[in-house]
């Protein structure tokens, strides 16, 4: 989680150096009426982000056309780990010199987008956005003239017997993506970027870029994953997909060192607009909500789970967070008295203007408490709104339809360069940590991973049996800026097993090496 909280929130943005331009933003009060922040206003004054052109050809790579190739030519690039430190004025190296192979990508990506799934207005609950908005890549929200900022969700129901395999962060963590493929390969799931198997999808959980310095690798990589499986591979957005965070937090400076003015962030800009903010996955009439941060009270999906098609998506639209305050008054009865007032205040309703403006998306940004005791609402500077065990449990039943059952929430977001409690708990669960263990207590909170595993019992096994209710973090991989404060050198990604019922669906924990990282030496 960024350590720097969003300046909608807090009113200010600090000073950050950008490219070789030397020029300085300086901290100013952030309009909430203004549709884009100061560091998009920024990128139009300094006519980074240009016109976006018009779709291209369908994508097909000249230098990478196998995995093997792409594989070979990531494998030669540093750690991030080793890197820390020397990325400010280091010459980055990457896979990709020339930006026209991530353009045309991106491109081919665009019309994918235009003509899959999210082109029926039947796959629509609430109606199908207009053409020359949403779908019109010239535009954006954060382009003069503007158009409407339109967040949506995604249902993604798939038949029993189904695999769906998740990730976390990735932060610029190329090395960790190319081991994850690689074990996938391995166990015949993939054949490239191609799923070779039935009845098996990826989910990725959001924050691709910034701390870390192969940002630009890691989403051409997700590219050719989604061009060669276009209705099985899935992005929700993290609240790094923003372009108000990219000028802060590495990847543009990353893609300025790399491309120079050939660089466009107006694309990455319309990328992540196609990104889900929460994808709902499930079969028959359970669901699990994944996203990337929390809980967002402001959107109840019962229709969208409820609607007929296989894939489905709705635009969020208002944002009624006050309103389920006030209709769900049980969720401040567990809040901290103290942040009682502020929590009503706060938490309001509102239309969405950008995903920091007026108010942080929850599904993009918001947070979970560790331990059982903790209040069902809360706050914390720095981490925004923060869910505990009563609180979620009121969203949860809230968002079921008429018929479909919102069962436990997938997420990733809660990382850190430093131990903690949470940091803890995944390094004992092998990257892998389900919220309000009943074992474990916040008198517990610094305890080693020998007393987790033993005493606490927390669940470290392959195989786990979720629990109506529960919350499960992914840990973010480790060769990005984040894993060397707690030196961390595993990557996990975890495999869904779709039961008949809902009481027979298995999360599978893969913990692997990333073969970089084995001779790094203690505190790097």
């Amino acid at each position: 989680m960024a350590q720097c909280f969003p300046f909608a929130l807090n009113g200010r943005l600090g000073g950050r150096t950008l490219f070789e331009t030397g020029w300085k933003m300086r901290p100013r009060r952030s309009h909430p009426r203004k549709p884009i922040g100061q560091a998009l206003l920024l990128l139009l004054v300094l006519g980074l982000a240009q016109t976006v052109p018009a779709d291209g050809n369908p994508y097909r790579s000249a230098k990478y056309p196998e995995f093997a190739q792409w594989r070979a030519a990531c494998a030669k690039l540093p750690s991030n780990r080793m890197l820390l430190g020397q990325a400010g004025t280091a010459k980055l190296q990457t896979a990709l010199p020339s930006f026209a192979e991530v353009d045309s990508a991106l491109r081919a990506a665009f019309e994918s987008f235009k003509t899959g799934s999210m082109s029926p207005t039947a796959n629509w609950v609430g109606g199908k956005p207009k053409a020359d908005e949403f779908f019109n890549t010239n535009r954006a929200y954060f382009l003069k003239p503007p158009i409407p900022f339109q967040p949506f969700a995604q249902k993604l129901q798939v038949p029993p017997g189904s695999e769906v395999i998740f990730h976390g962060d990735f932060h610029g963590d190329i090395h960790s993506f190319i081991a994850m493929l690689d074990s996938l390969n391995q166990v015949g799931t993939l054949e490239g970027f191609r799923l070779a198997k039935p009845n098996r999808y990826l989910v990725f959980l959001g924050d691709y870029t910034d701390r870390g310095n192969y940002g630009i690798e890691v989403l051409y990589t997700l590219l050719r994953l989604k061009l060669a499986n276009p209705e099985r591979v899935f992005m929700a957005r993290g609240n790094h997909e923003d372009v108000q965070m990219i000028p802060t937090y590495g990847f543009l400076a990353e893609c300025q060192k790399k491309y120079a003015k050939r660089f466009n962030p107006a694309l990455i800009g319309r990328l992540y607009d196609f990104f889900p903010v929460v994808i709902y996955v499930g079969s028959g009439a359970d669901f699990l909500q994944c996203n990337h941060g929390g809980m967002e009270p402001g959107y109840l999906p019962g229709a969208l789970l409820d609607a007929r098609p296989a894939v489905a998506y709705q635009l969020l639209g208002q944002m009624t967070g006050g309103t389920f305050l006030v209709e769900h008054p049980g969720l401040l009865d567990t809040a901290d008295l103290t942040r009682r007032d502020f929590l009503k205040t706060t938490i309001r309703d509102y239309t969405p203007l950008a995903p920091m403006s007026p108010m942080i998306n929850g599904f993009m940004w918001n947070d979970f408490t560790v331990f059982a005791g903790e209040p069902g609402l809360g706050y914390m500077e720095g981490r925004g709104y923060v869910y505990g065990k009563a609180g979620t449990r009121i969203v949860l039943d809230a968002s079921a339809g008429a018929t479909a059952r919102l069962r436990g929430v997938f997420r990733a977001h809660q990382h850190s360069s430093a131990v903690n409690p949470m940091m803890r708990r995944l390094v004992a669960g092998n990257g892998l940590f389900r919220h309000w263990h009943e074992h474990d207590s916040l008198a517990k909170a610094n305890a080693t991973a020998a007393v987790l595993r033993s005493k606490c019992k927390l669940e470290h096994g392959a195989e786990r049996l979720l629990k109506d209710g529960s919350v499960w973090t992914f840990n973010v991989a480790p060769d990005s800026y984040y894993g060397r404060g707690n030196s961390y050198k595993f990557d996990t990604y975890g495999v869904l097993t779709i039961g008949d019922a809902f009481t027979d669906w298995k999360l599978r924990v893969v913990y692997q090496a990333v073969p970089i990282l084995e001779f790094l030496t203690a505190g790097q």
